[in-house]
């Protein structure tokens, strides 16, 4: 029996596109796509047949990808922008939990 789709809907990293859907979603290359995965930035998850699967969180990642290399950055400096950046966001919410506690 598959996943609860209504889990699956709000899971922002449920794999639900592939390749072409997020390139086209997202109005860039698949090779794009294929060069974050080679910067490490994001790591798709494959399918059976061996095909990338992205997560909207993972598109969110391209897009701002996108938008610093638009910009003039570097990929290899967007992608350590961006991991920053989603490093702080998560400290952030973590000390707001704690907060929570106190």
């Amino acid at each position: 029996m598959g996943q609860d789709p209504n889990t699956t809907f709000d899971d922002e990293n449920y794999p639900a596109y592939t390749m072409g859907r997020a390139a086209e979603m997202l109005g860039i290359t698949p090779g794009f796509l294929r060069s974050l995965d080679e910067a490490k930035l994001i790591d798709p998850q494959r399918s059976t047949g061996g095909h990338r699967r992205y997560s909207r969180y993972q598109l969110r990642l391209a897009a701002r990808a996108r938008e610093l290399v638009d910009q003039g950055t570097a990929l290899e400096a967007a992608c350590r922008i961006i991991i920053l950046e989603d490093q702080l966001q998560e400290a952030l919410r973590i000390n707001e939990q704690l907060r929570g506690r106190e």
